[in-house]
């Protein structure tokens, strides 16, 4: 199953191409009529109470430019300077339905686009000979780049990116010849793939240019899109568990879906970029520039059938260290998702501790079992009850709830599972566009278990999650420990609309302290390291995403079931991170991606980016053997041993055993917190 998580809606950012001259694109009296109805409703259902204005104008100028030509690499300065004309007119226009800004807009990066690649093909089948030897460089930051000025800016540009491309396969150890031919093939494929595009896709983007100026989670869906997105997530499809997103020219993982193949393969990883897809044994295709829901047709198949992914890891990519890996497509089952159970054993200078761990990647409920009253109906709260029962039989001290990489599900879940840890009171709070404030969202019952409870939230830990463990932070009910959560604090509404239906946002989470999930997300009590940026992951990194606000709290109780002084729990972590030999691999790990993300600019020059690959893969090695030395073990005297005995799916990377580093830690930190409270599960469970 893949699908977009961005917008539900498959984003079509036009870098696809023709290889035949059309005639203008146009659009339709029935896109006029939608485009107003879609103004009716961002301005009066949407909760950014934003009006269409000449601020909203000129804002949609550049995002819509921006959506067609992200890299600045087709249209020239004297296009953008003749857009202008419209820069406060096109909240006029879109209210009398007159898209034909838009539309002309399309028409000219449709024009500059086609020269463009007609010029990078003709390079290419020229004797042109890229010289690998020379110092110079690629802008890495596409953000920084300015509108070429001139033909002559443009193709000393282009040259520069077609000769990386050429590079980096070469890099990937592409024979010359075999490189350039696919650059070519790239570029055609490009063009054949716009040869497709219609008035409906131009419209959908130009919308879509609009709706995000009202929040990320705000999106237009062509009639197409919605029946493509439809049979996307049907269950009766098959794929690798993906959630995708167009980013630029490349398809980029989102996250991956918990209980999936790529999920269960363990090396896919939310910022991989998709380079090209292969069937089992059959060749790779290129789908650099393809749109979303063709590279999706691709990468979907058949129950057991193989599928081979080119990626771009996302801690590898300015040294050009493609991988290709092989996922078996497989039906995402609700039992693969469910909660489980395991203890672990920690110990510290005051004892071992048994610590059950529950695992829930996402928060489900069986609705229609549900609905038809059907008492084995299955959801998150009733198989986490069953599993703290069992846990208790095991005897163990205290529970960790496991919710990293949890996207969310149905909030109903995330307000029942709280119910299991807090005695009856608020959860959440709601408010609507019209600043309507709703508390029904409520624990009920009394709490079923009393003792020591931590939550461990990561980067991808996304709404309900947030509302979860934002409520046990409130309340003083365990201690929330990990990365900052995404901040996904927002719940959007499907509405038709004549051709297509819109998703936007009409309300907000807020937590019984007031404080909202959006935008900043949990922040937990002790933070672990982490290997997700959370300036290129989570709301905050999304363009026009809603602020964090607060409202006014509302009354609710503060446990305290444990004495342990937070600066002491917090102390007692920081000696383990910088003794403890898993953990400083990780974090030396954090360090050395931290500082790859500081490049600003890729070397064309063959023999520097080789040395940067193997300065890289060196400072790994050395990073390992380190760790080895410290667990004495045998270190590897080479990169090419270390990664024959690591090959991919057979084992993680970055650890020396099955052990979870991240989660055994957060183990000794409850071990600490139980070292100052003798109250274990099998005293503290409500019959």
């Amino acid at each position: 199953m893949l699908f977009s998580l961005k917008k539900f809606v498959l984003p079509l950012i036009l870098t696809l191409l023709s290889s035949v001259v059309s005639a203008d694109v146009k659009f339709t009296q029935n896109q006029a009529e939608t485009a107003t109805e879609i103004i009716e409703k961002l301005t009066t259902k949407h909760y950014r109470q934003q009006p269409v204005n000449d601020e909203l104008s000129r804002n949609l100028l550049n995002q819509y430019v921006d959506q067609l030509d992200p890299a600045k690499s087709y249209f020239l300065q004297e296009d953008i300077s003749e857009f202008k004309q419209w820069e406060t007119k096109l909240d006029d226009m879109l209210k009398e339905g007159d898209l034909s800004a838009g539309f002309n807009i399309y028409n000219r990066y449709y024009k500059r686009a086609l020269d463009r690649l007609q010029s990078n093909i003709a390079l290419l089948e020229s004797d042109f000979q890229f010289d690998l030897t020379q110092d110079e460089y690629l802008p890495y930051d596409v953000e920084g780049n300015e509108w070429p000025i001139t033909i002559e800016d443009a193709d000393d540009y282009w040259r520069k990116r077609i000769k990386e491309a050429y590079l980096r396969l070469r890099l990937n150890d592409k024979e010359p010849e075999a490189a350039r031919e696919l650059l070519i093939k790239r570029y055609t494929n490009l063009k054949k793939q716009l040869a497709q595009r219609d008035s409906e896709d131009i419209f959908q983007v130009y919308m879509n240019a609009l709706t995000g100026l009202y929040d990320p989670h705000t999106s237009y869906m062509s009639p197409r899109s919605k029946e493509n997105f439809q049979i996307a997530l049907s269950l009766s499809l098959t794929g690798i568990g993906a959630v995708l997103q167009l980013e630029d020219e490349h398809t980029q993982i989102v996250s991956v879906v918990p209980g999936g193949p790529a999920d269960k393969q363990g090396i896919l990883q939310a910022g991989d970029k998709i380079v090209s897809v292969g069937q089992d044994k059959d060749e790779m295709v290129d789908v650099i520039g393809w749109r979303l829901d063709d590279v999706v047709k691709l990468i979907r198949g058949e129950k057991d059938s193989t599928v081979r992914l080119e990626i771009i890891p996302s801690t590898g990519e300015l040294a050009g260290n493609n991988r290709e890996i092989s996922i078996i497509r497989d039906k995402i089952q609700l039992e693969e998702q469910a909660a489980k159970a395991q203890v672990i054993e920690v110990n510290n200078d005051r004892g071992i501790y048994r610590v059950g761990v529950i695992e829930v990647p996402t928060f489900y409920l069986d609705v229609e079992a549900y609905y038809n009253r059907d008492p084995d109906f299955k959801s998150t709260t009733k198989d986490v009850m069953r599993l703290l029962g069992e846990l208790r039989e095991q005897k163990v001290d205290g529970i960790i709830l496991d919710l990293r990489n949890n996207g969310g599900g149905f909030l109903q879940e995330a307000t029942t599972l709280t119910d299991l840890f807090i005695d009856p009171g608020p959860i959440v709070q709601v408010r609507n566009s019209d600043q309507y404030i709703s508390r029904n969202y409520r624990s009920r019952s009394e709490a079923y278990y009393r003792g020591p409870f931590m939550v461990l939230i990561n980067r991808l830990s996304a709404s309900a999650s947030e509302i979860f463990a934002g409520a046990i932070q409130d309340y003083g009910r365990g201690l929330v420990v990990g990365g900052q959560s995404f901040g996904k604090g927002t719940v959007q509404v499907q509405l038709p609309l004549q051709e297509g239906e819109i998703k936007l946002t009409e309300s907000k989470f807020y937590r019984v302290s007031g404080e909202s999930t959006q935008h900043m997300g949990v922040v937990p009590d002790i933070k672990l390291p982490s290997l997700y940026d959370i300036e290129k992951v989570g709301e905050s990194s999304e363009d026009n995403a809603l602020p964090w606000d607060k409202i006014p709290p509302v009354p609710h109780r503060h446990y305290t079931l444990s004495p342990a002084p937070l600066d002491t729990l917090k102390g007692r972590h920081q000696q383990r991170l910088e003794s403890d030999p898993d953990l400083v691999y990780l974090s030396n790990e954090l360090e050395l991606v931290s500082e790859r993300r500081k490049i600003k600019q890729l070397s064309l020059n063959e023999e520097n980016r080789r040395r940067e690959t193997k300065e890289y893969d060196n400072k790994l090695l050395s990073m390992e053997n380190k760790r080895r030395a410290a667990k004495k073990l045998e270190a590897f005297p080479s990169v090419e041993e270390w990664r024959a005995q690591h090959k991919p799916g057979e084992d993680d990377d970055r650890i020396l055993s099955e052990k979870d580093p991240i989660l055994y830690e957060v183990g000794n930190i409850m071990g600490d917190y139980m070292s100052f409270s003798r109250s274990p599960v099998r005293q503290a469970m409500h019959p």
